[in-house]
């Protein structure tokens, strides 16, 4: 894995073990890169170390959990959750205006998932 640098500081960020560093309850969600100036970080994507996003610092964490519970809804109950979680991303892209490539909750920063919050209320199931 090559460097994943800070983008709120530009600094490196470094490896952890969420269980050891992150979450006291002794659950592992795997490892996490952090930075600690900023206490920014990241999941990895399940059996890598691959970021998951970019780092978020506070702020942005608490604005992309909200972003999930408005956003997930409405591809979670789906029978074919993949496509519809893709069609869901799309018509979000769409509403923001964002390609398709940027168009996920985890590389948003904490203006844009909270945009997305707003976008999803004047939605239906």
């Amino acid at each position: 894995m090559g460097r994943v640098l800070c983008p709120y500081c530009n600094e490196q960020a470094a490896l952890f073990q969420s269980s050891e560093r992150f979450y006291s309850s002794g659950i592992d969600y795997g490892p996490m890169w952090a930075c600690d100036p900023c206490d920014a970080r990241v999941g990895c994507h399940k059996g890598t170390l691959t970021p998951l996003g970019n780092l978020a610092d506070s702020e942005t964490r608490k604005a992309r959990i909200a972003a999930h519970a408005a956003f997930d809804p409405f591809w979670r109950s789906a029978e074919h959750r993949g496509a519809a979680r893709r069609q869901a991303y799309a018509r979000l892209g769409q509403a923001m205006m964002l390609p398709k490539r940027d168009c996920h909750i985890s590389k948003m920063d904490a203006g844009q998932a909270k945009q997305v919050v707003r976008i999803c209320n004047g939605w239906s199931l």
